[in-house]
């Protein structure tokens, strides 16, 4: 059964598609030829899996699937300058700590339970209020950490089931293989916040009264 308007201000502030829930199951899941990034957008216009791996290398790493670290493979894209910087890139990057068996990627309209972390595509001022609305709530802003790789894998899923918000600007692979627009800022909502950014969503200005 479709459970869809659970967050009617949040789903409000996407342009294109549904906000996506990602959980953290214990279930079997299948192993994707797509990349993360990829299957999260799809899932942004209704398609549904569960995962327990995926292609991307990196994305590996970060969702905690191996241990095998990307450094080489960022220094052989020209992505750092040498080796030292590659490793310290990597081991800037956020990752799940957490122990699960596969991931569940779904719209939310699919969704009738408790996931944890839900990922919008928002134009730069509609994730202005998702902050504003924290703000509302907390005084202070959120902490935003990116260094413009494992962008929709690390910023906006790993750091918010860790710090609760996490905001990207995008990378390079998610912007080239999933293709969400320029103009578009992905943003992770860890599922314990949602209810306070609805709440504040509901009282804070609107940005041209």
């Amino acid at each position: 059964m479709m459970n869809s308007h659970r967050y009617p201000n949040i789903e409000a502030l996407m342009d294109e598609g549904e906000p996506v829930c990602i959980t953290l199951c214990q279930d079997e899941g299948k192993t994707s030829d797509s990349l993360y990034c990829e299957l999260i957008h799809l899932a942004r216009h209704g398609d549904s899996f569960l995962i327990e791996d995926q292609r991307c290398r990196p994305g590996k790493f970060v969702l905690g699937v191996s241990e095998n670290s990307p450094a080489d493979y960022y220094l052989k894209s020209n992505r750092y300058m040498d080796k030292e910087t590659a490793e310290r890139a990597v081991s800037s990057l956020p990752r799940i700590q957490r122990e699960y068996r596969s991931l569940k990627i779904e719209p939310l309209g699919m969704n009738n339970e408790k996931f944890d972390v839900l990922l919008l595509y928002l134009k730069p001022e509609s994730a202005m209020k998702i902050i504003q609305a924290y703000a509302y709530h907390h005084g202070e802003g959120i902490t935003s950490r990116s260094i413009g790789a494992a962008s929709i894998c690390g910023d906006c899923t790993a750091r918010p089931l860790h710090e609760g918000i996490g905001i990207s600007y995008g990378c390079k692979g998610s912007r080239k293989h999933s293709g969400y627009a320029n103009g578009e800022v992905p943003i992770g909502i860890g599922f314990e916040l949602l209810k306070e950014i609805e709440e504040g969503l509901n009282n804070i200005p609107a940005t041209f009264d």
